[in-house]
């Protein structure tokens, strides 16, 4: 992993962004749109393999270049959209964790209810 954080991260977006006068453009639903739509490039590439040609996507470098590549789209625009939604990702997800800790208990295959908006 990087040493870099998602701050820097945010930092190079949004800089990115106001040198070429993008921000008008960055609105929530235009950018969880482009979102969606790099996730389909994503998802294209693994499409029509196998769980194992998957697995090992990596190995192939054209592959992999193509999958570092998409994921690096899917980062920018799901920062960008926390970014303006004022949303910190590392916490969210964080906290998603924890709720899903409650929500699907060790050992047990059975979900436990929790009420939207519980901590």
């Amino acid at each position: 992993m990087s040493q870099r954080d998602l701050v820097d991260l945010r930092d190079a977006l949004r800089a990115f962004a106001a040198a070429r006068d993008w921000d008008s453009y960055h609105t929530p639903k235009n950018l969880v749109m482009a979102l969606s739509a790099e996730v389909g490039e994503l998802t294209d590439l693994f499409q029509w393999l196998t769980p194992e040609e998957a697995r090992d996507a990596m190995k192939d470098p054209e592959l992999a270049w193509n999958v570092r590549d998409e994921l690096a789209d899917v980062m920018h625009y799901l920062t960008r959209l926390a970014d303006k939604l004022g949303v910190d990702l590392v916490e969210a997800a964080f906290a998603k964790i924890d709720r899903n800790e409650r929500r699907f208990p060790s050992g047990s295959l059975i979900p436990v209810p929790v009420e939207k908006g519980e901590q």
